[in-house]
């Protein structure tokens, strides 16, 4: 079972989702295989920081 994310150290999914329109501003529309790997960890890390923010909103 993956481990939960502690909420008390995401970053803000704003700040998340801003890193990932930069890694895809700077791509030109193409990830290399390590950007694809990067673009991968922040969609997980953006999903969480989404959740993490309905469960304060709450």
């Amino acid at each position: 079972m993956p481990p939960t994310p502690d909420h008390r150290f995401l970053r803000p999914a704003d700040v998340v989702n801003a890193e990932i329109r930069s890694l895809w501003e700077q791509s030109d529309g193409r990830l290399t295989p390590d950007e694809e790997e990067r673009y991968h960890g922040l969609l997980v890390e953006w999903a969480a920081a989404v959740r993490g923010g309905a469960v304060q909103a709450a």
